[in-house]
């Protein structure tokens, strides 16, 4: 397999995205416990150098999907419970024909960004699923909320809560737009986001990914002050950007602790979306 000479990216991520689609999607040689090629047979595989591959392997090591043992050979790691990044996750579940996206949190601007780069791989042709659904559990802002509030007494502010409202509107606008455009433009067959919202204040962030991988955190609370109309306001926010996210997938069976995790993710997720939550401009 030859490098696309129209991926912007030096040779190395472009061996690592490959190789890491592979290792998220469970591709034959390539699951838990699984040993890798070796860097021969990996810088023949892809035609690049030798130093390439190692510079790609270099990075799976940093994302925790792989370890080398000395005189062994680098070897597909157990993916629970260890902080990662979400962005390189999201590339490798839109190679996949179907996909699907839950979230659920305070507002889907991390989100928003991370779609960003697979998105504009389905624009150019590098990634060709044929179906993008996504779906936005967000707080009900039209009622007080644990967060935000101000710092002093733990006072509600309307001021506030219209603020956080137009950042989740604008993020899960933005979402909505560049999905479903790519069915408009004929990249894909079907694409649809849909948002609700519960009454419930969001203290973390969920993400499930063609329910197979589960991505969860909890959001730091941080002391903020902001002019809203002339008026300073400080208050308790959330801060998601400070995120740390444990990634979980499914197992080679369903006793294992990441087919369990995400089963139950994804079990929560739907039993919310079907009850209490609602459609609303959140």
């Amino acid at each position: 397999m030859s490098l696309d000479p129209d991926d912007s990216r030096p040779p190395y991520q472009q061996v690592s995205s490959s190789l890491r689609a592979s290792i998220l999607t469970k591709k034959p040689g390539f699951e838990t416990g699984d040993k890798l090629p070796s860097g021969p047979e990996l810088a023949k595989h892809f035609g690049v150098a030798r130093g390439t591959v190692d510079k790609a392997l270099d990075l799976l090591r940093q994302e925790g999907l792989i370890v080398t043992r000395q005189g062994s050979g680098s070897f597909v790691r157990e993916r629970t419970s260890r902080p990662v990044g979400l962005r390189p996750h999201l590339e490798a579940a839109f190679e996949q024909k179907h996909v699907t996206l839950d979230f659920a949190g305070f507002s889907s601007e991390t989100l928003h960004n991370a779609l960003i780069e697979p998105l504009d791989k389905v624009r150019s042709g590098r990634l060709a699923p044929e179906s993008v659904a996504v779906r936005l559990l967000l707080p009900d802002t039209s009622a007080p909320m644990a967060v935000p509030v101000l710092v002093d007494g733990l006072q509600d502010e309307a001021a506030l809560r219209e603020r956080a409202r137009d950042i989740a509107l604008t993020n899960a606008k933005g979402i909505a737009h560049s999905v479903e455009v790519l069915a408009e433009l004929g990249l894909v067959q079907s694409a649809s986001v849909e948002v609700k919202v519960h009454r419930a204040s969001s203290l973390f962030k969920l993400y499930i990914l063609n329910r197979a991988e589960a991505f969860f955190g909890f959001y730091p609370l941080r002391e903020r002050t902001v002019a809203i109309g002339g008026d300073s306001h400080t208050f308790f926010d959330v801060t998601g950007k400070d995120t740390t996210l444990f990634h979980h997938a499914m197992g080679p069976d369903d006793s294992s602790l990441g087919s369990q995790y995400v089963q139950q993710a994804q079990t929560w997720f739907d039993s919310v979306w079907s009850t209490i939550a609602y459609e609303r401009q959140p």
